[in-house]
């Protein structure tokens, strides 16, 4: 597979995800600030765009501005907009290892964001937020049923796990930093797609603990730290089908598989009590991740300088 064609679908998968999760935590983040009326608007907005990695710019930092820097703004890749327009575009240059209803839903994804500017306006932000869970849901099902098993699933597959345990992490940070209440693991669990999972996994107990391992460690639920990591290093694992007679083939391999083992060999408690730093870790393999994934098997190519040319 060309690097070019390997690259557009391993965005693909993030910027997707990344679109997804981000309408998910933006969702809880308003709705935990109209369930709280003592909470201080721009105090929690400002801790929300440092979890995610956005400057909120000069001066008051209200729940509207919020919406517009990691809902609506175009420009910025880690945008709810902006990373489905990145999608649509890594998509339109792989065409031709996409199938054609992928294309299809993306573009028309892509054509309703103007609708969906006006539905904020006219219905509220949380429909819109439910309009993009809902277009990601139906891509990730054509990708499922339409896609070979080949090298090309495999790094769109890669490309949304790692953007999973991102954005999984990110998400349980939002919590963290909000003081860890039970209404908000509540909606926590909700936004995450998990409430009704947790219930029958738990039987209606709700506390710190068992929400927290049940995203963190669960090895049958999708969007687990766990789950999502032993999915990328099954993809990592394809793509080097001879690893040797020694350890693991690739750096990737490497960072993904020490980060799973440890959280697979640590107690629930441990991880709790040592949460903010657990997050952090998780944040920063993606990140070498990312990195050992691009040298690995991308088209390194370096900067052009242009240079005035003397003239004869």
């Amino acid at each position: 597979m060309l690097s070019r064609i390997a690259e557009s679908l391993y965005w693909i998968g993030r910027y997707v995800e990344r679109a997804e999760d981000t309408a998910r935590i933006l969702d809880v983040h308003l709705q935990r600030m109209a369930a709280d009326p003592w909470t201080r608007e721009d105090q929690a907005c400002r801790a929300l765009l440092a979890v995610m990695g956005t400057a909120p710019g000069d001066g008051p930092v209200t729940s509207a501005r919020v919406v517009d820097l990691l809902g609506l703004d175009q420009a910025n890749p880690s945008s709810v907009v902006g990373a489905l327009a990145a999608a649509r575009e890594n998509a339109r240059g792989s065409r031709e290892t996409i199938s054609s209803e992928m294309w299809e839903c993306l573009n028309a994804t892509w054509h309703g964001l103007p609708n969906a500017r006006r539905r904020v306006e006219q219905q509220g932000v949380h429909a819109f937020f439910r309009w993009v869970r809902e277009r990601c849901a139906v891509l990730a099902g054509l990708t499922e049923a339409t896609m070979s098993r080949d090298e090309g699933w495999t790094f769109l597959v890669l490309g949304r796990n790692i953007e999973r345990v991102d954005m999984t992490a990110r998400l349980l940070r939002t919590h963290e930093r909000a003081g860890g209440s039970i209404p908000s693991w509540l909606t926590l669990l909700r936004s995450c797609g998990a409430w009704e999972t947790f219930l029958r996994t738990y039987r209606g107990s709700l506390d710190d603990r068992h929400a927290a391992e049940f995203l963190l460690l669960d090895r049958l639920f999708p969007r687990s730290v766990f789950a999502a990591l032993s999915t990328a290093e099954g993809c990592l694992a394809d793509l080097e089908p001879d690893p040797g007679r020694a350890g693991v083939a690739t750096d990737a391999q490497r960072i993904v598989g020490r980060a799973r083992t440890n959280l697979e060999f640590r107690g629930a408690d441990e991880l709790i009590g040592d949460l903010p730093s657990v997050l952090s870790r998780l944040e920063k393999t993606c990140s070498q991740v990312n990195d050992a994934v691009s040298r690995r098997y991308f088209r390194q190519t370096t900067a052009v300088n242009w240079v005035r040319g003397a003239v004869a």
